[in-house]
């Protein structure tokens, strides 16, 4: 509708005990998340922060610093999430045996050794 090409918002929500995705960050692609309702603890290479409604957090592309979202509470949690499928991307996840490459805009996923599942 206006003509944008380069970024997607998802509205994200996690249930109780859930998670964002495994602790990850993005060789080419930065993210920004920003909450509308609820109280994650966002986990980054730097600890862990309690995130409450309005809040945001920005996680720039080729650092290194891996980043999650948990739940830990009995309430759902509920964000907008905003980044693209920047070309060339790649993901490290430094707590599992995984990486995954954008290759032609789908995920493909190995291990760590570049070994496919």
């Amino acid at each position: 509708m206006f003509g944008l090409s380069n970024f997607g918002i998802n509205l994200t929500r996690l249930l109780p005990g859930a998670g964002s995705a495994l602790r990850h960050a993005h060789t080419k692609q930065d993210e920004f998340i920003y909450i509308l309702h609820g109280h994650p603890v966002l986990i980054t290479d730097a600890g862990e922060t309690q995130l409450s409604p309005g809040m945001c957090a920005g996680f720039k592309a080729g650092t290194g610093n891996a980043h999650q979202l948990l739940n830990r509470t009995s309430e759902e949690v509920s964000y907008l999430e905003v980044g693209d499928r920047s070309a060339g991307d790649s993901a490290q996840y430094p707590d599992d045996d995984l990486q995954a490459l954008l290759v032609e805009g789908k995920w493909q996923f190995a291990h760590k050794d570049g070994s496919p599942y």
